[in-house]
């Protein structure tokens, strides 16, 4: 049962995601300036990002199991910093609900359901393919 208190925060942990963060996010943009869209167009950026991340974050599960004793810091620094600020469930529901009142509710239901299942079958990729690499 909680206590009720809150969790004392770890310094370690918390530079690890901040740190983490910048550089997912610093990413996440760059591939947004390479991969501009017009109005109404696929957002072909966030969609990069969001199934590679969902490939990443399989690859990254797959690691840490496959890996007991890994450095306490990887999984804040990548799962939850690198990936985190890489992906960007935020920027997909914008950018769906601009594509729907712009008069492309087609482009913005094919974002949406390529995202959902194409980065499904991303994380279960990067599992699979993480767990023939890592796991013996």
């Amino acid at each position: 049962m909680a206590s009720g208190r809150p969790t004392p925060v770890d310094p370690a942990v918390l530079g690890a995601v901040a740190a983490g963060g910048v550089v997912g996010s610093l990413g996440r943009w760059a591939v947004g300036l390479s991969l501009p869209h017009d109005a109404g167009a696929f957002p072909w950026a966030t969609f990069v990002v969001n199934v590679s991340g969902a490939l990443a974050m399989g690859l990254l599960v797959a690691f840490l199991v496959g890996r007991p004793g890994t450095h306490r810091l990887a999984r804040p620094f990548v799962g939850v910093g690198v990936l985190g600020g890489w992906t960007t469930f935020s920027a997909l529901a914008v950018e769906a609900v601009t594509l729907a009142e712009g008069e492309h509710v087609q482009t913005a239901v094919a974002y949406v359901a390529a995202t959902f299942l194409v980065g499904t079958l991303a994380v279960g990729a990067g599992l699979a393919a993480g767990r023939r690499v890592w796991v013996p």
